[in-house]
This record gives structure tokens, C-alpha cells and sequence, in this order.
């Protein structure tokens, strides 16, 4: 089919390629009379010539030869140097006397062509998964920021002024080191995130204890239900407090099956690592907080945006929320 400029349709190329055959007018003329140029003009004329009308067809712009497939010994050995010594196009074309463009088509068919696709321990293809419903596994972790000083942080008032604020706090509540330095403490935040909703629960803490990680277990097993959603199954590192006997009985007394992560492998808890990343994004360090108040405060706002309105990448761009569908009004 011609393109919406084509300066001829099928119809009139043959008409244009009669007149210079049969009728013998003149190739300068023809192109004249129907607006186009002599090559144009002598092109058409020749294909009638050889094909006849079934010459005035389109014909396809493919080439008459390709390129021949690279063969299947060179595609095995460009994938093994990728997954085991995570080398570039460049790199690896020049160990095995191939164009590096060549290289980089063979990465893209078998998916490899970023490094983001592979794990980084074992090189191979990153394996992922999702549940298929609702509460079948929770993924559970702890992940610690440095508390705020009065008056704000060295992140957004720079070191000096930073400094000078955790010694301010120091005077006001004595805390302090073993050499008299500045003891402002750690906040650690207790996460929690279904596998298949991508709903987020957290909360602030000043330890990690096993005693309060049962009670924030506790806590977003009831939040949970209060959005419909059944625990079934709970998914920790091996922390001091998820390998405790409490947190056992624990899970035991709810009714939770309890599963544990390959030590040295927290890739397996992916999903809440990668919470951590957006929870430290956006609200530990997204403003300058005057004190770690306030900044705790902030974070139930937070979570509530990200449940709520905040697109995930993971769910075609639509919110946590929007895979519980069997409550009325979640998505305000």
C-alpha cells in the first residue's frame, strides 16, 4: 500500500508506464505531465516493460540477502563470559573476533545485555517471583537510620552546623559516648510488605529486639485483616530476633508458617530490601526534619502515600492498593 505522500498510486503509475511504452511519448514528458521526475518515470516504464501491471505493486524494502545467524558455539561462549566474568560487548567481541554489535544482539535475545538482569553472586538470569494472592507470604526486616539532632541534620545544614546540633542534644539529654562525643541513637524501622499487593506496613522502634518485632508482627497481622487480607506465610532473614524462640511461638499462636531466607542471600527477600531503599527515598532523607520527632511522625503520611497513590513500577504503574479489590472505597 503507498504512503499517504506517494506522488503515485498503483493506478496511475500504470497509466504513466503506458504512455512511455505503448504510446511512446517521450520519458521527459510523462514525468512532466504527471509531476514527477525522469527517473521515477523511466523506473515504472521498466518495470512494466518486465512484469507488466503486477509491476506497479509496492514491492518490500527487506534485503534480497541477510545477515547470517550467529552460530549457536559463539552465541555459548558469549553468554558464558557474561555470566561468569560480567564482561561488555567491547570486551568479550575481542576474546572471540566478533563485532561488538554482534555481541550486544546476542545479549539482548538471551536478555542479558544488562547487568541488572543477572544476580550479581552466581551471573545467571535473576530469577523472580510473585504470590497469587493476597497475604500468601509476607516479607519481613528491620533497617536502621541515624536519629535526627534539634535543629536538623548535617545531610541539609552541612557537617559543621550538623555537628553543633548533635552536641546541642547531648547537653539536653546527657546522652553521650564513651570519649564524651555526641550519642544521638538509632532509629530502627520495622518493615513489612505483602509479596503479591506490594502493601507496605512499618513502624519506629529504638531497638530490634525480638520482643518488639513480635509485637509489630502482631500488629500488621491485625492491619492486615482490617484490609481483608489472611497471613499465611511470613518471610525473614536470619536475624537474632526472627530465629528467637518467641518469635517462633509467635508465629505458631497465629497460625503463620515460618520461613527463613539462605543465610548471606538477602536477594531472596528482595521486595522488602527494595522498601528499604524507597522508605530511606522518600521519607527518612526526602526534607530537612528539625528533629527525629518529627520525622516519625511523618512516616505514617508516607505510607499511606505509597499504599495509596504512589505508582509501582512493579503493578503497571498503578498503586498498592488497587490489587485489593474486594473492599469498597481503598483507593482514598
Amino acid at each position: 500500500m503507498s504512503h499517504a505522500n506517494a506522488a503515485l498510486t498503483p493506478r496511475h503509475r500504470l497509466r504513466l508506464a503506458r504512455l512511455i511504452v505503448e504510446e511512446c511519448w517521450p520519458t521527459s514528458r510523462a514525468a512532466e505531465f504527471y509531476n514527477v521526475s525522469w527517473r521515477t518515470a523511466d523506473k515504472w516504464a521498466q518495470r512494466y516493460r518486465a512484469a507488466g501491471p503486477a509491476g506497479m505493486n509496492d514491492r518490500s524494502s527487506a534485503r534480497h540477502t541477510q545477515h547470517a545467524k550467529t552460530p549457536q558455539p559463539v552465541v555459548r561462549k558469549i553468554v558464558h563470559l557474561r555470566w561468569k566474568q560480567r564482561l561488555g560487548p567491547v570486551q568479550i567481541g575481542a576474546r572471540l573476533g566478533v563485532p561488538p554489535s554482534t555481541v550486544h544482539a546476542v545479549l539482548v535475545r538471551c536478555r542479558l545485555n544488562r547487568l541488572s538482569y543477572t544476580d550479581r553472586v552466581t551471573g545467571e538470569p535473576a530469577r523472580r517471583y510473585e504470590r497469587s494472592r493476597p497475604g500468601e507470604l509476607l516479607h519481613v526486616d528491620t533497617t536502621k537510620f541515624g536519629n535526627i539532632p534539634d535543629g536538623g541534620g548535617w545531610r541539609y545544614l552541612g557537617k559543621q552546623q550538623g555537628h553543633r546540633n548533635r552536641q546541642a542534644t547531648r547537653d539536653r539529654t546527657g546522652i553521650k559516648s564513651r570519649k564524651y562525643h555526641p550519642k544521638i541513637g538509632t532509629c530502627f524501622v520495622h518493615t513489612v510488605i505483602d509479596d503479591y499487593t506490594r502493601l507496605a506496613y512499618a513502624e519506629c522502634h529504638d531497638d530490634e529486639l525480638a520482643v518488639t518485632a513480635v509485637g509489630v508482627l502482631y500488629r500488621a497481622v491485625a492491619w492486615f485483616a482490617e484490609h481483608g487480607v489472611s497471613v499465611e506465610r511470613v518471610l525473614s532473614d536470619n536475624g537474632s530476633a526472627y530465629k528467637s524462640v518467641l518469635w517462633r511461638d509467635t508465629c505458631t499462636e497465629l497460625g503463620i508458617t515460618m520461613k527463613k531466607t539462605r543465610p548471606y542471600r538477602p536477594q531472596t527477600n528482595g521486595k522488602v530490601e527494595r522498601l528499604h531503599r524507597t522508605l530511606a527515598d522518600g521519607w527518612a532523607y526526602r526534607r530537612l526534619y528539625n528533629s527525629e520527632n518529627a520525622r516519625r511522625a511523618a512516616l505514617a503520611g508516607w505510607l499511606h502515600q505509597y499504599n495509596h497513590h504512589r505508582p509501582h513500577s512493579a503493578l503497571g504503574g498503578q498503586p498498592p492498593i488497587t490489587r485489593l479489590d474486594n473492599l469498597a472505597g481503598h483507593h482514598s
